[in-house]
């Protein structure tokens, strides 16, 4: 069960709010078509987490009709991932969009109050795996989560990763990002005691097959409690990692 529909229906045990108020939202219609485009507004309520836009392959004028239909149903906080800077800079005409370059993400309305139950940690191998580390981040963000970024601490220099075991140490979630042979994933499993996101990027010479090498070194990390998402997919290690840092145990008196 998702926070919001916990929440909504432990208000309407609690007496905080009304049953016609709680009825209208879960009657409410569960998608808007708008011809190229069915919107869900129902996302959230029913997963916790909003409906993001994949910027990739959609004209601006899309986006926009997109992303105007989402504030028109009350969505305060919209994240646009994979988007160029040219379809941004056209957003931006129409909305007040901020755009992350490294992320190569959007942001549209206010960035929520973090309400984690912990720290989502994002480090990465080296610097040119920053892109898919920020759209991680920026996601996780976007979702209500503090985030702590450790860029460049990679194995080849593994003093640089043991400074930073505080950090480590103390996450609710930590993602790994890292191309070549992937190993950083491995190495920060067998320190954290928490869920580790390995995301393996297309960092790396020939023989790395685009990530493919690093995607099968990660698939087959001895360390426990690493899991794995697909080649360059930061967007859905945020995702993943939200989701786990807003668990809560729930216990019936």
């Amino acid at each position: 069960m998702s926070n919001d529909l916990y929440e909504l229906l432990k208000g309407v045990k609690d007496g905080t709010i009304p049953v016609e108020d709680a009825a209208f939202k879960l009657k409410a219609k569960p998608f808007e078509d708008i011809g190229y485009a069915k919107v869900d507004l129902h996302r959230k309520l029913r997963q916790g987490a909003a409906e993001v836009i994949y910027g990739a392959g959609k004209t601006p004028k899309q986006i926009i009709g997109i992303a105007e239909t989402m504030l028109e149903n009350g969505q305060n906080t919209i994240l646009i991932t994979r988007l160029s800077e040219e379809s941004a800079r056209e957003v931006q005409k129409a909305c007040p969009l901020r755009y992350k370059k490294d992320a190569r993400c959007g942001i549209i309305g206010e960035m929520p109050v973090p309400d984690g139950i912990g720290k989502i940690v994002v480090a990465t191998g080296g610097t040119s795996d920053i892109p898919v580390a920020e759209e991680a981040a920026v996601t996780a963000a976007v979702m209500g989560n503090e985030v702590v970024r450790l860029y460049d601490v990679g194995v080849a220099g593994l003093h640089r990763t043991l400074a930073h075991l505080d950090d480590i140490m103390s996450a609710s979630v930590i993602i790994a990002v890292a191309g070549m042979e992937g190993a950083l994933a491995s190495v920060i499993g067998g320190l954290a005691d928490c869920p580790v996101i390995a995301v393996p990027t297309s960092v790396g010479y020939g023989a790395s097959f685009g990530g493919l090498s690093a995607l099968l070194s990660m698939l087959n990390s001895c360390a426990s409690g690493v899991s794995v998402v697909n080649i360059d997919n930061g967007f859905g290690a945020g995702y993943l990692a939200d989701r786990i840092n807003h668990m809560k145990i729930r216990r019936e008196n």
